[in-house]
């Protein structure tokens, strides 16, 4: 009886401790995955990326012309999403003041490659974008992933996300949201360009 009484304290001591490692792994990950997101005071990495219609942007250049508010859209997660298409409406309609800050806006909407032209096509062609505005396709989330902005869960694409990136290629203003709302505002955005 002792010895049976014995097996089972040690069973339920090693699982305690095993599960006790695998939480505290698990909390381990997490925290590496939150550390490799982008954060204020980080180099940005630079990318280049094309419009629906092909033309290449590339963040460097358009750091030349002053800073760059890096705006990361769902893409199309089996739908458009009506809060990215109020989020960009916003930011259009203030194109004036981006452009006083001498700011781009750049537009990402990531996805699988096949048919993401024409859904970019489908999301933009209502809106009449501005000089300063630049609206880019992410084709299989290669941009995504090099920012650790992908949400893969189903029906999910990017985590949505703002930066303000400056001419030094730091980026002073991270907003990344882990549910579909909570996104950076365009007056937000607008007075961390005017610090």
């Amino acid at each position: 009886m002792y010895s049976l009484i014995r097996a089972r304290f040690f069973t339920v001591t090693m699982l305690t401790l095993l599960l006790s490692q695998g939480g505290e792994l698990l909390a381990a990950d997490t925290a590496n995955k939150e550390a490799a997101l982008p954060a204020v005071g980080d180099t940005a990495k630079d990318f280049q990326l094309a419009t629906p219609g092909g033309q290449k942007v590339s963040l460097s250049e358009q750091l030349k012309k002053g800073p760059v508010v890096l705006l990361v859209l769902r893409g199309y997660p089996e739908y458009q999403c009506p809060v990215c298409t109020r989020q960009v409406g916003q930011f259009i309609a203030n194109a004036a003041k981006f452009k006083e800050a001498k700011a781009s806006v750049v537009m990402v909407y990531p996805g699988a490659a096949k048919d993401l032209e024409k859904r970019a096509d489908e999301f933009i062609r209502d809106q009449s974008l501005p000089e300063n505005f630049y609206f880019l396709v992410d084709p299989d989330y290669k941009f995504t992933n090099a920012y650790h902005l992908r949400w893969d869960a189903k029906r999910e694409t990017a985590y949505p996300s703002t930066f303000v990136i400056g001419t030094d290629n730091k980026i002073k203003y991270a907003k990344i949201s882990k549910t579909h709302g909570n996104r950076a505002s365009a007056k937000e955005v607008l007075q961390e360009l005017g610090k």
